[in-house]
Order: structure tokens, then sequence, then C-alpha cells
């Protein structure tokens, strides 16, 4: 039995969080397929685990998370890696994952799932959204500017947390070409030993047709 338990699915940017950092930091672990799909995280059987009723789900032992932050900083300190070294720094990094739950996450998870997955067209909805998600896009794309790492000067569970959806850029649908920082800063986490693409690291791509 693995030392960690996932609860995920490769379209969960949130699940891809703390899968890429587990598997960054080179941890035992194993992912248990959540039927996001088919309704699962609705069941009084998924919301005994999760009572809020969402992926990703991490259990350690008998220690059972949730909420990608909680599980990104609970990771960082059993780790000794990708956390604060300072108090200020762990302010700051509490501040972007904030910022990250709230407004980029928060946006863009939702546009996402309406055009890749409802296919609902270009909704009114849609388009508040959009206009959301590109307003948090160009305040991350100005912090990086001169810098390449969120926080400090190395990667930090501040960038895990900022990257989590970012990789689907062709299911956003959003142009990223005027968000250069954002690009090299993307090139960089790629760069990583261990980096693999959320498709690639949860089970559960593609969907069935």
């Amino acid at each position: 039995m693995a030392e960690f338990e996932l609860y995920c699915f490769a379209q969960s940017g949130n699940s891809y969080k703390p899968a890429l950092m587990l598997e960054l930091c080179g941890a035992d672990w194993t992912p248990r397929k959540v039927e996001f799909m088919d309704g699962e995280t609705r069941t009084d059987a998924y919301r005994d685990v999760n009572v809020m009723g969402e992926a990703p789900i991490l259990k350690h032992g008998d220690l059972t998370l949730s909420q990608s932050g909680v599980m990104l900083d609970y990771l960082a300190d059993h780790f000794g890696r990708f956390g604060a070294e300072t108090p200020d720094e762990k302010r700051e990094i509490w501040r972007w994952i904030l910022f990250d739950n709230h407004k980029l996450t928060g946006y863009t998870s939702v546009l996402r799932f309406m055009r890749a997955f409802m296919k609902t067209g270009e909704t009114p909805v849609v388009e508040f959204l959009d206009g959301r998600a590109q307003n948090a896009y160009r305040v991350l794309d100005k912090h990086l500017n001169g810098r390449n790492w969120v926080v400090g000067d190395r990667l930090t569970i501040a960038d895990l947390s900022l990257c989590g959806y970012l990789f689907f850029q062709d299911e956003i649908g959003i142009d990223f070409a005027e968000f250069e920082n954002i690009n090299a800063w993307l090139d960089r986490i790629r760069a990583l030993e261990g980096w693999k693409h959320p498709y690639d690291l949860m089970p559960g791509h593609p969907l069935p047709s």
C-alpha cells in the first residue's frame, strides 16, 4: 500500500496541484480515481469522506485532508520542500494561494468546464467568466515580470497552486499569447524533473465519447 492516496481525476486542475507536488517530491503515492463525471462526489459515501463533496482528497495514514491549498501546505511541511523559509514568505505564499483559489482557479475552472465539457457556447455567463479569468492572468503576468517564480527565487507551493489549471490552455479557450511572463513561467515548470501533464499524471483521460 502506498504511503499517500490521492482521490483525483485527470480533468481536475485542483487535483493536479497536490498530484504534481507528490510527484516532484518523489513521494510513494497512488491515485484513486474519482468518478466525477458520473456524480460520485454527490453520493453519501463520498461525502462521508469529504463533507464538501469535492476532489481532491488526500489520505496519509489516519489523516484525511481536503482543499488543495491545505494539502500543499501539509506536504511542504512533511517533505521540507517548496515551502516558506521565513514568516514573511509564508504570508506571501498564502496571499497567492488565496488569490489563486478565489480569482485565477475560481474563474478558470468554471469557464473551462462550461466551454470544454458543458459546451454551452458563448453565453453572457461565459463571457463574464472569460473577462474575470483574463483579469486574473494579467495580475499574475505583471507579477512575474522580471522574476522566475511567484515567491522568492525558487519554486514554492504558490507556483504549484497557480499553475494547476494553466496546462489546459486549449480547453480554457483564451489566447495566452499576450501573457508572455506566464508562458515563460509555465515552461520553467515543465522543465522540472518529474513534471508531468495532468492527463499523464492522473487517471481518467480521455473521457468516454
